[in-house]
């Protein structure tokens, strides 16, 4: 029998959302699914994640969305974006009929209108009002499938990689979170700038590894400046984005999830850079880290660059306002300014690193 997996968790006899959640469950039980997570108890960590994906068949989030549940379904939609062959065909219904997933669809459409999400988040993930209309939604993506998300394999160029140690003489390093899609030139220029300043302040840039976009842009400023550039990637992101040139180090992984958990075990401080729906779920997981008081996010900074917009509008604007509902004061710094972000960075920095610890997120 097919398999689901819900989302949400059922908070006592009083949650408004148990009565939903019962007539949803009855409904897909008799419809034929065999349903993971029904009482919403089950917990996930980021080395396990790819393997709910793999043992399930369909995703369900139901009302009442915390910062966990965007976290996991933006990875999803990021999954999609990415062909994440284990996401062929497998429809994602989003219950939102209590509103509270309207932030996170915003954060996603203002980020198509500024060119970082190529594809509707709606065609992905599906939102709807009502116990009965997940399972209409369900028997539509059977009968039609999940849109192509119109992206395109290379054949990746040769890249030498030392594979250089950490230098003793720096103070730390920071990993920068960014769009790997984004072309315009005067965000790549605010990138090199960026990875330039890192490595003249004796910072190590870390980065997700990818050739394009500002991601690239990044690693190619601090590496022609002399600094240590680091990253990890997996095989079938390599493969849309290549890898660039200059790494000193690469961490390789077999899904973005392990990918990301190596990426914060090794930065002292965080950079969000302007991006894409990748970038958001990244500092949710930043957030959600701290949330915890994990080990990895042990005083480390996370500063967002709200670069202004033409009409003076923050590129992040939407996502910080998302946040500012669900985070405390201090979880992250905003920065409008390129050139406040190194000395916002600089005195969290700190070279005894934590050991590697996985994070639980609440299923």
């Amino acid at each position: 029998m097919p398999k689901i997996r819900l989302s949400g968790t059922v908070l006592g006899p009083d949650d408004p959302n148990r009565s939903t959640r019962a007539k949803l469950l009855y409904l897909l039980f008799a419809a034929g699914w065999d349903i993971y997570n029904s009482n919403g108890d089950q917990r996930i960590t980021l080395s396990n994640i790819e393997k709910k994906i793999i043992e399930s068949d369909a995703f369900v989030f139901t009302p009442g969305a915390t910062l966990e549940d965007m976290f996991k379904a933006i990875s999803i939609f990021v999954g999609f974006q990415t062909l994440d062959r284990n996401l062929t065909g497998k429809p994602t219904v989003i219950m939102n009929e209590d509103g509270s997933w309207n932030p996170l669809f915003s954060v996603l459409e203002h980020l198509r209108r500024m060119g970082t999400v190529k594809q509707d988040p709606a065609d992905y993930l599906l939102g709807v009002d009502s116990p009965e209309a997940v399972l209409h939604a369900l028997e539509r993506v059977g009968s039609r499938g999940v849109p192509d998300a119109g992206r395109h394999k290379f054949t990746p160029s040769d890249v030498t990689i030392s594979d250089l140690p950490f230098p003793e003489d720096y103070v730390g390093s920071a990993c920068v979170f960014c769009s790997a899609s984004l072309e315009d030139p005067h965000y790549l220029a605010d990138g090199e700038e960026l990875g330039r300043r890192l490595a003249q302040n004796r910072i190590g840039c870390v980065s997700g590894a990818g050739r394009s976009g500002i991601m690239g842009a990044v690693v190619k400023g601090s590496y022609e400046a002399g600094g240590w550039t680091a990253g990890s990637n997996v095989p079938h992101i390599i493969e849309l984005e290549g890898l660039p040139d200059g790494l000193s180090r690469f961490w390789p992984r077999p899904d973005i999830y392990t990918r990301m958990e190596v990426m914060i075990e090794n930065s002292d401080a965080f950079v969000i850079f302007p991006g894409g729906a990748g970038t958001v779920q990244e500092l949710l997981a930043l957030m959600i880290f701290k949330h915890q008081k994990n080990p990895l996010m042990d005083g480390k900074p996370v500063v967002i660059f709200n670069r202004p917009s033409p009409g003076d509008i923050g590129f992040w604007d939407p996502l910080i306002d998302l946040l500012s509902d669900l985070c405390q004061p201090g979880d992250f710094l905003v920065a409008r300014d390129l050139d406040d972000i190194v000395p916002t960075i600089l005195p969290g920095m700190k070279r005894e690193k934590p050991a590697a610890a996985e994070a639980e997120l609440a299923a």
